[in-house]
């Protein structure tokens, strides 16, 4: 399959986990995602089976740690990207505070639209607006799509 096609793949997956309900460390279309779950559920669908048995974590895991743990892993698995260059079909991580590791998790679906989940809410698509670009940390494209 070509990058361009792998992307399109990717960019409907992402979307067709819209209206999942938010629920820490899920990761089942339709039934319950988090940010983390709907990446690895986009990377089933499409690559097959997850690269590695995924750690238990708390919802405040990033806070309590210190440590880029979700960056450590996509640098494990996927291409890094500069953040400048992030392109439809892109893993984006985000960091609430600069001071904080990225501990949030999005699939970039067009140049100005991005979908992801968010606690207390479902999987939704929203504009990749100013204030997510301001905590954009870290890009990486899947294999194969980079």
């Amino acid at each position: 399959m070509s990058e361009t096609e792998l992307r399109a793949k990717i960019i409907a997956e992402a979307r067709r986990w819209i209206g999942t309900p938010y629920l820490h460390r899920a990761s089942l279309a339709g039934e319950g995602a988090d940010c983390l779950g709907l990446v690895r559920g986009v990377w089933r669908a499409v690559l097959g089976a997850e690269p590695e048995t995924l750690p238990a974590y708390a919802p405040d895991w990033a806070e309590a740690t210190r440590t880029e743990q979700l960056a450590q892993a996509g640098f494990r698995h996927l291409a890094p990207v500069a953040v400048e260059a992030v392109r439809p079909g892109d893993v984006l991580l985000f960091r609430w505070r600069a001071h904080l590791p990225a501990k949030h998790a999005a699939i970039l679906v067009a140049d100005d639209r991005m979908v992801h989940a968010h606690d207390g809410a479902s999987v939704a698509e929203v504009a990749f607006a100013p204030w997510w670009r301001r905590r954009l940390a870290f890009a990486f494209a899947f294999p194969g799509a980079g």
